[in-house]
This record gives structure tokens, C-alpha cells and sequence, in this order.
């Protein structure tokens, strides 16, 4: 799957990078049709300790998912947004398709 990762306003390192790239690619376990993901981080200036905010745009065919998640590290932040993710995928695998009936005439 191809992951293209922006950070607004400061410098992702490689292992951050690294670690997103890994955690999307286990989303091809649970519905083997992703095209692509777009993933912004952000730093929010506050004085909270949750200022970390990732949102993952996750493109399969017919349908985009969107999940955004605030968190104390980028880390725990990805790592949410992908369980959201999964649940998703699992949901959109799991739901019968409905053809239309001109479509069997």
C-alpha cells in the first residue's frame, strides 16, 4: 500500500515514519483492497500533554475513510487511528453487497 505521510509545521524523523508505514501495512490483513492512505501530523500549541493529532484518509475502492485522533505521542496516536481503521474494514468486508436486480436480467 502506498502511504504518503505530511507533517505540518515540524520534521517527521524516519523511525516515525517507518513505524506509520509498518501499522498501515497491516491493514492489508483485514480488507486486501487498499489503493492508498494519505496520513497528516500535526503539533497543536497548547499546555495540554495531549497535542499530537494524526488523521489517516484511508482510500478503498467505492469508499474513503477518514479517522483523526489526538494523543500524548504520534505513536499511540497512529496506533488508535488504526484500530478505529480495522474496525472499519472489518465492518465494510463483512456487509453483504446489494445488486441490483436489472443487473441478473
Amino acid at each position: 500500500m502506498k502511504v504518503n505521510t505530511q507533517s505540518v509545521n515540524f520534521s517527521a524523523d524516519v523511525k516515525l515514519i517507518n513505524f506509520i508505514q509498518k501499522r498501515l501495512d497491516k491493514l492489508d490483513l483485514f480488507y486486501d483492497k487498499v489503493i492508498s492512505s494519505d496520513v497528516y501530523l500535526k503539533v497543536e500549541n497548547t499546555s495540554s500533554k495531549q497535542n499530537k493529532i494524526v488523521e489517516i484518509k484511508l482510500r478503498i475502492p467505492r469508499a474513503n475513510f477518514m479517522v483523526k485522533k489526538q494523543r500524548k505521542s504520534f505513536e499511540e496516536a497512529v496506533d488508535s487511528a488504526c484500530s478505529s481503521l480495522e474496525r472499519k474494514l472489518v465492518k465494510k468486508k463483512q456487509k453483504p453487497r446489494v445488486y441490483s436486480a436489472a443487473k441478473f436480467l
